[in-house]
């Protein structure tokens, strides 16, 4: 083998080492940046006044996000902290602030959670 053929060799292994961690990388940034239609990773379980068990699995980051039924309890499961509101429009005083990983269960007095939005 040629002294040439062996440098190029030893100059082949490192060039694709850097293509393969570019490539990674440009993948990453083109899923993760794109805001349209950016999710929230994982579940928010909800349970309605007449206790039924509500999950909608990674929901769209932006919007207002309606919980049909109402909800005396919210369980964030995403990754992103939400903010709960009593108006089905997400307008209004007496929002909540949950944040990821955590549970909101109201009172028995307490109106219902009608909708959420994410924070981003």
């Amino acid at each position: 083998m040629s002294v040439t053929a062996t440098f190029h060799r030893r100059l082949r292994r490192p060039r694709v080492a850097a293509g393969a961690v570019l490539l990674a990388l440009t993948a990453l940034g083109a899923s993760g940046c794109s805001g349209l239609g950016r999710t929230a990773v994982g579940p928010v379980i909800y349970t309605t006044e007449r206790d039924v068990e509500v999950m909608e699995n990674s929901p769209l980051v932006r919007g207002c996000h309606p919980l049909p039924g109402g909800a005396k309890a919210v369980d964030n499961n995403t990754l992103i902290d939400m903010v709960l509101y009593r108006s089905r429009d997400c307008t209004g005083e007496g929002s909540t602030y949950l944040s990821t990983r955590l549970t909101d269960v109201d009172a028995p007095s307490t109106p219902v959670w009608r909708s959420y939005t994410l924070v981003h």
